[in-house]
C-alpha cells in the first residue's frame, strides 16, 4: 500500500509540475491575445476587429488540439504515457519561447502572423497530447476511491498556470502600457525555457502507469485510434459534450472578460484586471483539490453538477457588474466564478478517464477532450466577441454560458463510469464494480 501511494503521489506531483508549465505557456498567449497581440500582429485601425484577430489565433491551437490527441495519444498507447508526455512537454517549450523571439507586423508584415500561427499550432499540438496522459499517469497511478483526489493533481496545474501568467502579466502593467507594448509582453514567453527545464526533470522521473504496463502484456491494439472510433464513440461524444463550462466557460470568465473589461466601452485598466484574475486563479489554485478530494467523498458527478450551476449563478453577476468598475465586488466575483468552475474542472479528469477501457484510453480521451475544447474553448472568446458586436448586449454572452451549462450538465448525466478491473473485450460492456460505482 506503501508503494502505490508514494508512486502514485509521485505521478501526481509529476502531472501537476508538468501540465502547470503546459498551463503557463497557454495562457501566456491567451493573455498576450487579450491585451497585445492585436494591435501588434493584426493592425487595423479597429481595435474590435484586432482583438477578434487574436483571438482567432488563439482558436487555432484548439483546431488542432484533436490532431494533438491522435498523434500523442497513439504514442501514449503503443509505447506508454511517460514517452508521449515528455515529447508534448519539450515541443510546447520551445513554441512558447519562439513565439517571445517573434518580430512584429511593423518589423516583417504579413510574416509576423503566420509565423505566430504556426507557432500557436504547435502548441495546440502539444496540449492535445498532453492533458489526457497527464490524466492517466495521475488516475491509473491512483488507489481505488481516490482517482478523483489524484485526477486533481493535474487539474491543479491549470489555475497554477493561470496564476503564473496573469500575475507575471500584472507585475508588468505596473510598467505602464508601453513597457508591455514595447517588447515587455516577450518577458513571460521567454521565462518558458526554465520552467520546461524544471518539468522534464520532474516528470522524465516518474514511473509508468501500472494499467499500461499491464494492457502491453495482454492483447495490444495495432492501431488505437481504430479502436477508440470503433468501441468508444459513444463516451468520446459525450465526453465532448461534458466539456462545455470546463473549457470554454473558462475562458469566458477569464480571456473574454479581461478583453471586454479592457475595451471600449468599458475601457477598465489592465492593472486592475489582471490584478482580479490573479488573485481568482490563487483561490481557484487554494481549493482544486479539496474540491477533488470532495468527488471521491460526495461522488464525482455530483461535484460536477454543483459546479455547473453555481457557475451560471456567478457568471452572470460577474459580467453585469464590469462597466461599474468597482473593484471590491469585480475582485469577490472573479474569485467566486472560479471557485465554482473549479467544481465542473476538478472531477472532470477522473470522470473522463474512468469513460473509456484501459486500451486506446489514451487515444480516446484525448481525442474526446481535444475535440470538446476545440469546439468550446476555441471559439468561445471570439463567438462572444462577436456576439457583443451583433447585440450590443453582454446579455447574449450570458445566455450562451446558460445554454452550454444545460449541455455539460445532460451528458454528465449519461457519462458511464467503468473500473480499471474490468476484463477487455470489444463489446462496449465493460463492467464497473462497487468502487466506481461509488464515486459517480
Amino acid at each position: 500500500m506503501t508503494s502505490t501511494t508514494s508512486r502514485a503521489r509521485r505521478a501526481g506531483i509529476a502531472a501537476f509540475v508538468g501540465t502547470t508549465i503546459e498551463w503557463y505557456d497557454f495562457y501566456v498567449y491567451a493573455t498576450a491575445a487579450a491585451l497585445v497581440f492585436g494591435p501588434l500582429f493584426f493592425p487595423s485601425g479597429d481595435p474590435l476587429a484586432e482583438t477578434a484577430a487574436a483571438f482567432a489565433t488563439f482558436a487555432v491551437a484548439f483546431l488542432v488540439r484533436p490532431l494533438g490527441g491522435i498523434i500523442f495519444g497513439h504514442i501514449g498507447d503503443k509505447l506508454g504515457r511517460r514517452v508521449s508526455l515528455v515529447i508534448t512537454l519539450l515541443l510546447m517549450g520551445v513554441s512558447t519561447v519562439l513565439v517571445g523571439c517573434l518580430p512584429t507586423y511593423e518589423a516583417i508584415g504579413i510574416v509576423a502572423p503566420i509565423l505566430l500561427i504556426l507557432l500557436r499550432a504547435l502548441q495546440g499540438l502539444a496540449v492535445g497530447g498532453e492533458w489526457g496522459g497527464a490524466v492517466l499517469m495521475s488516475v491509473e497511478h491512483a488507489p481505488a476511491g481516490k482517482k478523483t483526489f489524484y485526477g486533481g493533481f493535474t487539474q491543479l496545474g491549470n489555475p497554477a498556470g493561470a496564476l503564473l501568467a496573469s500575475g507575471i502579466f500584472a507585475i508588468m502593467s505596473r510598467f505602464g502600457d508601453d513597457f508591455i507594448m514595447n517588447g515587455g509582453w516577450r518577458i513571460p514567453f521567454l521565462l518558458s525555457i526554465v520552467l520546461v527545464a524544471v518539468g522534464f526533470w520532474v516528470r522524465y522521473r516518474v514511473e509508468e502507469s501500472p494499467v499500461f504496463e499491464q494492457k502491453v502484456e495482454g492483447r495490444k491494439q495495432t492501431m488505437p485510434l481504430a479502436f477508440a472510433l470503433r468501441v468508444n464513440w459513444k463516451p468520446i461524444l459525450l465526453g465532448i459534450g461534458l466539456l462545455p463550462i470546463s473549457t470554454g466557460g473558462y475562458y469566458l470568465a477569464t480571456t473574454f472578460a479581461t478583453s471586454y473589461a479592457t475595451g471600449e466601452p468599458i475601457s477598465m485598466s489592465p492593472q486592475l484586471i489582471l490584478d482580479a484574475m490573479t488573485i481568482a486563479s490563487f483561490i481557484e489554485f487554494v481549493v482544486t483539490l479539496p474540491v477533488a478530494w470532495l468527488g471521491d467523498k460526495w461522488g464525482r458527478k455530483n461535484i460536477m453538477y454543483i459546479g455547473l450551476v453555481t457557475s451560471v449563478l456567478t457568471f452572470v453577476p460577474f459580467m453585469l457588474v464590469l462597466p461599474g468598475k468597482v473593484e471590491p465586488v469585480i475582485f469577490l466575483l472573479a474569485s467566486l466564478v472560479r471557485i465554482a468552475m473549479s467544481a465542473t474542472y476538478a472531477p472532470i479528469a477522473a470522470i473522463l478517464a474512468q469513460m473509456f477501457r484501459p486500451q486506446a484510453r489514451y487515444t480516446s480521451i484525448a481525442l474526446s477532450y481535444g475535440v470538446g475544447a476545440a469546439i468550446w474553448a476555441g471559439f468561445s472568446p471570439w463567438f462572444a466577441t462577436m456576439l457583443i458586436a451583433w447585440t450590443g448586449s453582454v446579455w447574449s454572452v450570458i445566455f450562451m454560458f446558460i445554454g452550454m451549462a444545460l449541455l455539460a450538465g445532460l451528458c454528465t448525466w449519461l457519462a458511464p463510469q467503468h473500473s480499471d478491473e474490468a476484463p477487455v473485450t470489444d463489446s462496449f460492456t465493460p463492467r464497473t464494480d462497487t468502487t466506481a460505482a461509488r464515486t459517480l
